[in-house]
């Protein structure tokens, strides 16, 4: 059987929220019969071991527009979504939590803009009065706020809002692994969407226990360190790798030069600690510069293969749109060209 394709999917990562299940899935349906657009729910169990995949798979048999997903283990919220992404099938896709804290009745304000506002592709929630009042909550998500706004260039208040609305071309250009969640403005704006943000209502959680806790900052860091050698260095790691390595060797070579001239002076310089500086540093430069060199292979080889695509671009004019083709994902594409290329009139 096949399935008229709806304009909303609405993805649900899940894990152990089975007291939270009915009354979510009945306020995003309450939400979603207030506005236009026909819609989708696929909420998306990560290995809960409270039973809350059984109780989805009740809620799914006696409701159309609810698919359930359950993974066979808990992975992580990161492939939960990107579980969702790979079955959404609507114009626009909306995230948020299964925990109730985001409210359901938000999602027409962020369709709406989308909808209004052809110069924004993504619309990021801002809790702008959080209702945490757990500072190990709190105090983390402030200080990891202004750490990935100030590195990755991306200015937003709440990188930590689940609730979000995109449109479907951007959620088909990125991936998520590990747990980039954190991360999705970020990975949006590279993949070339223009993001906006609004505030929404949040609310204190009153049924289940929260999964997060101060050590999620030790994990943000580390992710963080991640996504900018991913979004400055992914297509050039020589120049990552390679510069560092020149950082290293360089004063290994001067210092070794330096101790060669005093040895053609007379000087004994088998046993100084400069010498075997001089020796680590170069040897440790040289390793870095040759990692930088298969990081380049590596990379050529991934884009020539077909593996991804170096850019995204919008093409306007009639002559664009003549001589492009549908793609498979429903955007013009030029045949030739080696990236996605939309064209706009």
């Amino acid at each position: 059987m096949t399935a008229p394709e709806p304009d909303v999917s609405i993805v649900v990562p899940i894990y152990n929220e089975f007291d939270n299940l009915p009354e979510l899935v009945e306020r995003i349906d309450a939400a979603m019969r207030m506005q236009p657009l026909s819609y989708e729910l696929i909420a998306v169990d990560d290995g809960s071991t409270d039973g809350s995949a059984q109780r989805l798979r009740e809620l799914a048999a006696t409701r159309p527009w609810l698919r359930a997903v359950c993974l066979v283990r808990n992975y992580g919220q990161s492939s939960a979504l990107q579980a969702g992404f790979d079955r959404v099938r609507g114009r626009y896709v909306v995230t948020l939590d299964a925990d109730l804290q985001n409210e359901p009745g938000d999602i027409p304000l962020l369709l709406e803009r989308l909808e209004t506002d052809p110069s924004v592709d993504m619309i990021s929630g801002w809790r702008k009065n959080r209702q945490d009042k757990a500072l190990s909550r709190r105090l983390p998500s402030v200080l990891a706020n202004r750490l990935i706004s100030r590195v990755t260039q991306v200015q937003l208040h709440d990188y930590g809002c689940a609730l979000k609305a995109y449109r479907r071309p951007i959620i088909e250009r990125i991936r998520l692994y590990g747990e980039l969640h954190r991360f999705i403005p970020s990975l949006a704006r590279d993949a070339g969407a223009r993001i906006a943000e609004v505030p929404v209502r949040h609310h204190a959680r009153t049924r289940g226990v929260s999964k997060y806790g101060i050590d999620r900052t030790f994990r943000v860091i580390l992710d963080l360190i991640f996504m900018v050698f991913f979004m400055r260095f992914r297509q050039r790691p020589l120049h990552a790798f390679g510069g560092l390595g020149l950082w290293l060797a360089t004063p290994g070579m001067l210092i070794l030069a330096w101790l060669l001239v005093q040895k053609l002076l007379g000087a004994d310089i088998g046993g100084r600690p400069l010498l075997f500086a001089g020796v680590l540093l170069v040897l440790m430069g040289m390793q870095f510069i040759a990692v930088g060199l298969v990081g380049e292979l590596l990379t050529r080889i991934y884009y020539e293969s077909g593996g991804g695509h170096q850019y995204y671009a919008h093409e306007y004019g009639a002559l664009a749109q003549a001589l492009t083709t549908p793609s498979s994902d429903g955007q013009a594409q030029a045949p030739s060209a080696p990236a996605r290329s939309t064209v706009l009139p």
